[in-house]
């Protein structure tokens, strides 16, 4: 994932129209796998989207705000004050944090937009940006678009945890901004307490923003979910991100949020308006109530997830795969060595033909796609007979 260096020239003598920027980002790997999936027949356990919908309540609360006429025009910038009331309260419920929902609080076009619009804000060019890797790509496209450079600090099989002095190392004068993401995807890495006083300790030490997506907080496995923003010395650095996507399955209505000391969410919104302005109102109103659900919901949603997280691992080993089992999210990251190869993005092109199941490299994850190159991501957000009917097909490789 470097950034590639267009032809100079204009467009008829060879340049293309993409700006060097983005130069080195084409189609995502997700819209690849996909389309591929589609074209097989193969069952996707690539791209991180459930095959049900969330819970009938919330899709008839959209219905309900519909009809009403409730943001069927253009809703308040900042969210409608019924959401941002709801993500206020949900952050002081499960995490003790205080966010005044006037403004502290910013409802975003999904976490993406809420990414994008944070390092669009926050960084200058040639700023420098420290992020985990394997990371989401969407990082490494916006932190280019901001014109800032991204430095890895490398989780690393198999265990993936972040090593705190060589993250020490990779500061420099031009470091403005650690870049987290807990529960991890693709890796399913949780951060301990520790592991977040240590990150945080480095930020006050070195007087760094941080911005932090934390869009699986509700799918953690072994051990609980921390924001790094209830630590010491951090509410005023740190800019936090959700969304309701993953948590209430309704991924196309990309609902969002952003939360933070107000000098940093004015910043944010500051950013974002000129992005995407506002969306999804009727649906801002149904999260809200989404927001709301008992602790029930939120624990069976995690119990259900925890249950096909074990099916579909169960099934990988089986047909051979090394299987890093994951802490948190809704993916589990293999590696391919025991088939005898190491080229993971060769093996997921070939995998829909060979068995009719599709998956994700998670070489395209990395700067140096050499540190991932046998890794493999599957997901396990699907239906049980969906994972069953892959486990077999899986089977067929060995």
């Amino acid at each position: 994932m470097t950034q590639g260096r267009p032809t100079q020239g204009n467009p008829a003598q060879g340049r293309g129209p993409l700006n060097r920027r983005l130069a080195a980002f084409g189609t995502t790997i997700f819209a690849e796998m996909s389309a591929l999936a589609q074209q097989t027949g193969s069952i996707n356990l690539g791209q991180g989207f459930p095959d049900t919908d969330g819970p009938e309540e919330i899709r008839e609360a959209a219905v309900r705000a519909l009809r009403a006429g409730h943001g069927n025009q253009y809703p308040p910038g900042p969210g409608v004050p019924e959401l941002r009331n709801a993500v206020a309260a949900h952050q002081e419920r499960f995490y003790g944090l205080t966010w005044s929902p006037d403004t502290e609080v910013l409802v975003t076009t999904g976490a993406t937009e809420a990414i994008a619009a944070s390092l669009l804000a926050l960084l200058e060019p040639d700023d420098e940006v420290i992020a985990f890797e394997p990371y989401y790509d969407s990082y490494a496209a916006c932190i280019a678009m901001a014109g800032a450079k991204r430095v890895p600090l490398t989780l690393r099989a198999p265990h993936f945890r972040p090593d705190l002095d060589e993250l020490r190392t990779l500061i420099t004068p031009r470091t403005r901004l650690l870049l987290l993401n807990t529960p991890h995807n693709p890796t399913g890495t949780v951060l301990t307490p520790d592991e977040l006083a240590g990150i945080a300790a480095l930020a006050v030490e070195h007087d760094l923003l941080v911005v932090t997506d934390e869009v699986y907080e509700h799918l953690v496995f072994t051990g609980a979910h921390h924001p790094i923003a209830a630590l010491p010395a951090m509410r005023e650095r740190t800019v936090s991100i959700s969304s309701s996507g993953k948590t209430f399955s309704y991924t196309g209505w990309k609902i969002g949020w952003v939360t933070g000391d107000a000098v940093l969410v004015a910043a944010v919104r500051a950013a974002k308006q000129y992005l995407t302005f506002v969306s999804g109102g009727p649906f801002q109103y149904a999260i809200a109530e989404a927001l709301a659900l008992p602790d029930a919901f939120f624990t069976g949603f995690r119990a259900d997830m925890h249950r096909k997280r074990d099916l579909l691992a169960k099934g990988l080993r089986a047909a051979g795969f090394q299987v890093y089992e994951p802490e948190g999210t809704y993916f589990i990251t293999t590696d391919i060595s025991p088939f005898g190869g190491e080229d993971a993005y060769a093996f997921c092109r070939a995998l829909p033909e060979r068995c009719g199941v599709a998956a994700v490299p998670n070489s395209v994850f990395y700067d140096d796609p050499e540190a991932g190159r046998s890794q493999v991501r599957f997901t396990f957000c699907k239906k049980d007979e969906v994972l069953e009917e892959a486990v077999e097909r899986l089977a067929r490789l060995g």
